[in-house]
């Protein structure tokens, strides 16, 4: 009798142990990793060889171990997931004019490197209409990636990871998406997400572009081609007000500087990753940094890491390879020097990103 009572005794502890076994393994810090722009060849138009090697499977084979090596892996989907059709958008000057049409199958490669969470929320996930938008956003949830920018369909992506709520707001000045000039709106949605999570990470297609002149954060209004590309400093700190715990900006095709504001970590700009289609990779337009932070449970910034890498080969073959010379550090650590001098963080000659 009392040998069953015993075993009992046992069952129960054990029962109450698996219970409460995933609040008490919970992560007490979180690694997080950052890229830019990625696009993995182009399938539009179809007389074009636009595809790469080993139909795109050697994309991110240097970088590979970098970005799994992550909890949370991010980067801004630059183009659609759509095998055929769509209706490709019309420029007023066809010079500037840029369509981005991936194959579907591709998503795997993301799924292999590690990708976690994908931003939609940039002046590309228009280039092929509503069916471009509708058949990514099939995609990414056929294969489990997290997305969010899409206004009214894809605000924003909450889930679960390790015990932690982890919630993911895009934004973009773009037509369809979750625009960073209406405020009012983005402090809503921020603040929302940020009560139905424990980390949020904001996303930010963000001021102008075209050439290494645009590395400089100005803390003014940015504009290309007559559009209002907005002020990243001041949206930043707009979104880590309202509750966002961090903050990786993109869109300008050149890395810029790192931030630090109330303990919350900003990237501006992460520059091209993998654009394997007709964005120019040359000079400062090829640099690929892969910014990796770790924050507590909260989502303060506790230090992090510059991990250089530049793109390089011709049409159809580009990728990022790590780079032994370091210029995206360089680069990263000479500007948020100039720019951003009181931002509270030390880059060292390494990539490490430490508080001053």
């Amino acid at each position: 009798m009392k040998t069953n009572i015993i075993k009992k005794t046992v069952l129960l502890s054990l029962l109450a142990f698996a219970a409460l076994a995933p609040v008490w393994a919970a992560k007490d810090t979180i690694t997080f990793a950052a890229v830019g722009d990625i696009m993995i060849g182009l399938n539009w138009p179809e007389d074009r060889q636009g595809l790469p090697p080993e139909d795109g499977a050697l994309t991110f084979e240097s970088v590979r171990e970098v970005l799994r090596g992550a909890d949370i892996t991010f980067g801004n989907l630059e183009g659609v997931f759509l095998d055929s059709g769509g209706v490709p958008k019309r420029c007023s000057n066809p010079n500037m004019c840029f369509n981005f049409r991936m194959p579907e199958r591709y998503v795997k490669h993301f799924i292999d490197a590690g990708f976690n969470l994908l931003s939609i929320a940039n002046n590309h996930i228009g280039d092929f209409g509503d069916p471009g938008r509708v058949s990514t956003m099939r995609v990414l949830r056929e294969a489990g990636l997290g997305f969010a920018g899409l206004l009214n369909t894809a605000e924003y992506y909450v889930y679960e990871q390790d015990g932690i709520r982890y919630g993911f707001v895009a934004f973009a000045p773009n037509v369809g998406t979750v625009n960073f000039h209406d405020v009012p709106k983005a402090r809503q949605l921020i603040a929302e997400v940020k009560a139905k999570s424990d980390i949020v990470i904001v996303s930010m297609h963000i001021g102008t572009e075209s050439g290494e002149n645009v590395s400089r954060i100005t803390r003014r209004t940015e504009t290309f081609a007559s559009e209002n590309r907005g002020n990243p400093y001041e949206f930043a700190r707009v979104a880590i007000d309202a509750g966002a715990d961090m903050v990786f900006g993109h869109g300008p095709h050149v890395p810029r500087a790192v931030d630090l504001y109330k303990g919350k970590f900003i990237a501006y700009s992460l520059g091209n990753f993998a654009t394997n289609a007709s964005i120019r990779i040359t000079g400062k337009n090829g640099y690929a940094p892969i910014v990796k932070i770790r924050t507590d449970r909260q989502g303060n910034f506790i230090d992090g890491e510059i991990v250089s890498a530049i793109q390089r080969g011709e049409w159809g073959a580009r990728r990022p390879f790590l780079d032994q010379t370091g210029a995206c550090i360089k680069e990263i650590k000479r500007l948020t020097e100039q720019d951003i001098p009181e931002a509270g963080l030390v880059i060292d000659n390494d990539g490490r990103i430490r508080l001053r």
